[in-house]
């Protein structure tokens, strides 16, 4: 099947059951994760993308995520959850771009990942209130990141200019709520590493 151009323009959240900071963004997966393995969901919000000609602006989608080790080894196992309001073929583009068939930005997932769990249509809900990121997921994600406190109260916490393949600008986060229940994995992610970046991603 031929790949159509694709890009994704938006916000990501993520949360993990690192320590704040998790260390794989400024090592690029090579560092352990805090306690050696990773669990953690993640939630992207849409806000310009298109598959060729279809549009997939407005849309979100979540993930969860089972690492081993260092992200950097692969053996990941991850499932998928679509925006409900999808189209066929909006769904069958998101599930191509986000499990690395669709390549570009996103196909490092398909050297990583050891076992895809599958994909479903779920609510997906990615809102911010302040400076807060809700996510929800149906009832199998429920998360809220906050950025962490600097100096200036006005500006948040970041890394910068680093070669993290998700986004060079990354803010430093910690979640006020993560719990992810699903494929026999029961989570609590409270209080620990979170991270936002803007994305800019595209295929193929």
């Amino acid at each position: 099947m031929t790949i159509p151009e694709w890009g994704i323009k938006g916000e990501l959240a993520l949360n993990c059951n690192c320590e704040v900071f998790c260390p794989c963004v400024v090592s690029l997966g090579e560092h352990p994760p805090t306690y050696g393995y990773c669990q953690a969901w993640l939630a992207v919000r849409i806000d310009e993308g298109h598959w060729g000609d279809k549009p997939l602006s407005g849309l979100n989608i979540a993930m969860l995520l089972d690492i081993p080790g260092r992200m950097s080894e692969g053996n990941w196992t991850v499932a998928g959850y679509f925006d409900e309001r999808a189209t066929p073929a909006q769904f069958s583009a998101l599930e191509q771009i986000f499990s690395g068939r669709a390549k570009g930005t996103t196909g490092l997932f398909r050297m990583l990942v050891g076992t895809y769990l599958g994909s479903r249509r779920e609510a997906v809900e990615f809102r911010t209130e302040g400076n807060v990121r809700h996510v929800t997921a149906g009832k199998t994600i429920i998360g809220a990141i906050e950025p962490i406190s600097g100096a200036d109260t006005q500006s948040d916490v970041k890394v910068a200019n680093t070669q993290y393949w998700m986004g060079p600008d990354v803010t430093i986060a910690r979640s006020l709520k993560g719990k992810v229940r699903d494929f026999g994995r029961v989570w609590n992610l409270d209080g620990r590493s979170a991270e936002i970046c803007q994305i800019d991603w595209r295929g193929p």
